[in-house]
């Protein structure tokens, strides 16, 4: 993973289906078009973890989202299966401290990258306020604080919502990455999602990945829309470099 990706490179499709003939209908479709895959916990549990083998095989790249949450010593082993697998990047919930080194030390010397969920971007501030969080903090103060962790602790990026994304990059730096889910086009359903952006905005503020599933993989035409995606993330791509240009 590149900071310097194109915009092609950083469309990462979510294969959240029910089989893994499903997915691979999908990878199908719009081979040319996509190079990067998710497969999350679904498709994991009907045999997504040897698709993840044929994908890599075939020379592209698998995000593996399991987002592991557990003990120290399960994390740590469970994250060095993962990176023997050889993907990518892996997501860890960044609650805390423990399972942050637990999963750095199961990494070891591979090269799949660490990120950090800091809050899903299904929730909101009732949300967290049922979870016990309160005080006041809102899911930007929690974002920014898991963040801060999952850094200090040896992970590569984060998983956050593009509302997030300009203000995560003011805290985090230039290296850090940030891959961004709930995105959806200016004209489309929000779905399950609350705190959703449009990929250019999420872009432009600093996001470097997209994770784009049903949008997508709902299609009609899928190969079609990844493209609208693409284009969005290139604008997006644009306008930061005109920004950057500007402050200079």
């Amino acid at each position: 993973m590149d900071r310097d990706a194109g915009a092609a490179e950083r469309l990462i499709l979510a294969l959240d289906t029910p089989t893994v003939a499903d997915a691979r209908t999908l990878v199908g479709r719009l081979d040319g078009a996509v190079s990067f895959y998710k497969i999350g916990l679904e498709l994991a549990l009907a045999g997504g973890l040897d698709l993840a083998g044929e994908l890599i095989a075939a020379g592209r790249r698998v995000f593996l989202d399991l987002k592991f949450l557990d003990i120290g010593n399960t994390v740590e082993r469970a994250v060095a299966q993962a990176a023997d697998l050889g993907v990518t990047c892996l997501t860890v919930h960044g609650h805390d401290t423990k399972t942050l080194q637990a999963a750095v030390r199961g990494r070891g010397a591979s090269q799949t990258r660490l990120l950090a969920v800091t809050v899903l971007t299904s929730l909101d501030g009732a949300d967290l306020a049922e979870q016990g969080i309160r005080d006041g903090l809102t899911p930007g103060d929690l974002v920014t604080h898991r963040a801060g962790l999952a850094q200090a602790r040896g992970f590569d990026g984060v998983i956050a919502s593009g509302q997030e994304a300009g203000r995560l990059r003011a805290v985090v730096g230039g290296d850090f990455l940030i891959v961004t889910p709930g995105i959806r086009l200016a004209d489309a359903e929000s779905d399950d999602q609350v705190r959703v952006v449009t990929p250019e905005r999420a872009i432009a503020d600093g996001a470097d990945y997209l994770v784009v599933g049903r949008p997508i993989t709902a299609a009609a035409d899928p190969a079609a829309a990844a493209e609208r995606f693409i284009a969005a993330i290139g604008a997006g791509l644009a306008h930061r470099g005109l920004t950057s240009r500007a402050a200079s």
